[in-house]
């Protein structure tokens, strides 16, 4: 399975059976916004990377394909912040 960002972002689209036009128009995009990011020709800000994980539920992690848990468990996020 190819897993980076921009087929991560179409599956994830498709799983909720939207289509590209439909997905840029919840977050106020141009549906060639979400069509460039996947077909590899440009890549988000982070800002919009963060809009797009919260919208589909997941982790950044996961959509940039680092990871394949889709999300942390609230407790993971509360150690994180004793590291910092």
């Amino acid at each position: 399975m190819d897993t980076s960002f921009a087929s991560r972002l179409r599956m994830l689209r498709k799983e909720q059976r939207m289509t590209q036009k439909e997905v840029g128009e919840v977050l106020h995009y141009g549906y060639t916004a979400i069509a460039n990011y996947e077909a590899g020709r440009t890549e988000p800000s982070f800002a919009d990377l963060i809009r797009l994980a919260e919208y589909f539920s997941v982790s950044t992690d996961y959509l940039l394909g680092r990871t394949e848990v889709r999300t942390y468990p609230p407790d993971d996020a509360d150690s994180c912040a004793d590291i910092l």
